[in-house]
């Protein structure tokens, strides 16, 4: 049994080394071959069946081990990662995935998933058979010997197999004896040099006398083929790590080794050491000579051992290199730390009461009429607005993970239409809260597959219209007024006006003859059960689908809106909060009640001056040369009493859109705390949310999207004129 606070630990890790594969085959795929990218490949692989063999996994050990193995032939460049390679890794990915998720879910895998195992095992071995056999028909230290005067490289000046082992911590539990694996190898040869590795052993009072902390560096000398040298581990290959170099390995070898040790701090010395390029009396060697030196006492060691011919430049390099990159991985991981989205979350409650409980007592001091009460509260509103910016920054997420996801989605989907797509990237820095990001990736997803099947052409057509025969699909994030805006757009086709206002005809949305902008038009594909596609396919064509992806957006307060160019392509907008949670308000006065507008969308604030529109024919006011319609809130929300004399509008502005809302009295700033209506308000949309004033009194939210939708809607029904883009006259 595995408790269940290591077991979500594994699964989480788990999921981010996936991400991570995932990320580096599709690279992989698409690009040359990079050995950074393959060795990021197989420590995902490794790192999993590692993790796994701790918990006794063995499903997910056998199938990585199959991966791992062959991983190991690509770095090692006795394989080259082609693409039918590629692609059959990111099966494997995908089965590790299905394997993970029954650990997390607690069942166990179906017939169905094992057969598909065996059958991932079974293709990854026939290339791992295939390099076994080679190995074992020819002299190894020959080849790699002929590799390195082919290729012009340097060779590392020893006749010796180098072994590097890192036991699991589990080996003694699993009932194994390290020691007796490296006196098996007696039987192959001879051990010339021994380094036991005890950097991991904690101080006596932490030990644990079960778990094994050795680690060994061995310089083996045998006639014996690479593969009967790594048989010798076969019985503890899942719970270890194990490095095998021939006799005179190129140097860039012995890089990878450095790179691949664990990761602790060490002098360069003790590094060359353990990766088995110098042996003890060498290294003693080395630094008697340093030290007979007097004038070069303070030389460092790389020159010394350079200058001895004992290793190469590009050894030392790389040593040096891996000390770095050592000590800049300690910093960043001691920057780090994992916390549960829920204790987040109730710490964003927490402040907003704090909001909430601050309000309160600015009002009690401003009624006390106290200076010294006064300044003290003004200092503590400061401060809690501080902790609000802080505590919102910790939910804070760089949307560019969310988008690096679609790069699999469109190479599948691609596939399977027969298209050559690419993805362009863009934006991918802008951050947003945590909770928008996970609940907008549906909606992404849908509009991507749909500009993929219905936006961008196939090749053929895309030649006949002049167009590069690869489509283009683009995904861009930017902040904008408060808010942030999401595009999905594609250099296909567009949108058929002619075609989609006939089916809407059809279907009864329109009257015929109806005299509706392209917006609208555009637009109407999101009506439920709206569909154009002649033909249903298994990614689009039921009419199901974007009307969903407008109700997801909808219920996060943002919006969507399209445009199109036939022939050109589409963009299709969504706008969204920042938050939903804590944002700047500013407070209105409407008879007896407030109001709070989102700070980010007001504009400015003006007198209205009651010569300045002309109510006849709908309510709009010059501003400066610029047509901006208005809507009173006491109007719109039916409230009783007379307007005031001195009548004030707040310009807001979302997106394109400016309006202006006719209100009684301007209160100022207000940080607010978004708290959501019950079901019975679900139907207006002009109201976002509520709060709760210091006065315990409650305000209401205005959706400024919301209720410029409402208005847009009265429009088309004659009423009022309609909303302008911003700056139109």
């Amino acid at each position: 049994m595995i408790p269940d606070e290591y077991l979500q630990s594994f699964v989480v890790e788990c999921g981010e080394l996936l991400e991570a594969m995932e990320e580096a085959l599709l690279m992989v795929e698409q690009a040359a071959e990079d050995p950074e990218i393959i060795n990021a490949i197989f420590r995902a692989a490794h790192t999993i069946k590692g993790s796994a063999g701790m918990f006794g996994l063995d499903p997910i050990v056998a199938f990585t081990h199959a991966a791992e193995s062959v991983l190991d032939q690509v770095r090692s460049g006795d394989m080259a990662m082609t693409s039918a390679l590629a692609a059959l890794f990111i099966e494997a990915h995908d089965h590790l995935v299905i394997l993970v998720c029954h650990i997390a879910e607690g069942s166990q895998p179906t017939d169905e998933t094992d057969n598909q195992g065996k059958g991932l095992i079974a293709q990854l071995e026939a290339y791992l058979g295939g390099a076994a056999v080679a190995e074992a028909s020819v002299d190894m230290p020959a080849v790699h010997q002929a590799t390195v005067e082919r290729e012009g490289g340097d060779a590392v000046g020893t006749d010796h197999w180098h072994i590097s082992l890192r036991f699991g911590t589990e080996v003694f539990r699993n009932g194994m004896d390290p020691f007796s694996f490296v006196r098996c190898l007696t039987t192959l040869g001879s051990i010339v040099e021994l380094v036991t590795l005890i950097d991991a052993i904690p101080p006596a009072q932490e030990m644990d006398p079960e778990t094994c902390y050795l680690g060994f560096e061995i310089s083996f000398s045998s006639d014996a083929d690479k593969v009967a040298i790594d048989s010798v581990f076969n019985f503890v290959r899942s719970d270890c790590l194990i490095r095998i170099l021939p006799p005179r390995s190129k140097v860039s070898e012995y890089q990878r080794l450095i790179q691949d040790l664990p990761e602790q701090e060490m002098r360069l010395g003790e590094i060359l050491l353990k990766c088995g390029t110098l042996t003890p009396e060498e290294l003693e060697q080395v630094l008697d000579f340093q030290a007979a030196q007097g004038e070069n006492q303070q030389r460092p060691i790389g020159e010394v051992l350079v200058e001895q011919h004992m290793v190469s430049p590009p050894v030392v390099e790389a040593a040096l290199e891996k000390q770095k990159q050592v000590k800049e991985n300690k910093k960043t991981e001691a920057n780090l730390i994992r916390v549960d989205a829920e204790k987040l979350d109730e710490l964003i409650n927490l402040v907003g009461e704090l909001i909430i409980a601050g309000a309160g007592t600015n009002m009690i001091a401003r009624r006390a009429n106290m200076a010294d009460l006064t300044e003290s509260t003004a200092t503590l509103s400061r401060l809690v607005e501080e902790v609000r910016d802080s505590a919102l920054a910790l939910r804070m997420v760089q949307i560019g993970g969310t988008f690096n996801r679609f790069t699999r989605v469109v190479r599948d989907v691609s596939k399977e239409l027969g298209k050559d797509i690419d993805l362009v990237i863009s934006g991918g820095d802008t951050e947003l809260d945590k909770t928008v990001v996970e609940k907008i990736g549906d909606p992404l997803t849908h509009l991507v597959r749909n500009s993929m099947d219905h936006g961008i052409e196939n090749a053929e057509l895309r030649l006949a219209r002049g167009k590069p025969a690869k489509g283009t699909l683009r995904l861009n994030a930017y902040h904008d007024a408060g808010s942030i805006v999401i595009e999905v757009s594609d250099d296909g086709g567009g949108l058929n006006k002619e075609k989609i206002l006939g089916k809407a005809i059809e279907r009864g949305l329109v009257s015929e003859g109806a005299n509706l902008s392209d917006k609208e038009i555009y637009n109407l594909i999101f009506e439920a059960g709206f569909s154009t596609a002649d033909t249903v396919s298994n990614l689009s064509g039921r009419g199901v689908g974007m009307d969903v992806v407008r109700r997801n957006i909808q219920a996060l307060r943002g919006s969507i809106d399209l445009d199109s160019i036939e022939g050109q392509g589409s963009t299709i907008r969504i706008r969204l909060p920042l938050t939903l949670a804590i944002i700047d308000g500013f407070m209105v006065g409407v008879g007896n009640d407030v109001y709070v507008i989102p700070l980010d969308m007001v504009v400015e604030c003006i007198e209205l001056d009651a010569w300045a529109g002309d109510e006849s024919d709908g309510q709009y006011l010059n501003l400066r040369g610029e047509v901006l319609p208005y809507r009173r809130l006491r109007d719109h929300f039916d409230k009783e009493g007379d307007r005031v004399q001195r009548e004030n509008v707040v310009v807001v502005r979302y997106g394109e859109h400016k309006a202006g809302l006719v209100v009684d009295k301007l209160m100022g700033e207000f940080q607010t705390v978004i708290k959501p209506l019950g079901k019975l308000f679900r139907s207006e949309k002009s109201i976002g949310g509520f709060t709760i004033l210091g006065s315990g009194e409650v305000a209401l939210i205005v959706d400024v999207p919301g209720l410029m939708g409402q208005i847009e809607h009265e429009r088309e029904a004659g009423e009022l004129v309609s909303f302008p883009r911003s700056g139109a006259v």
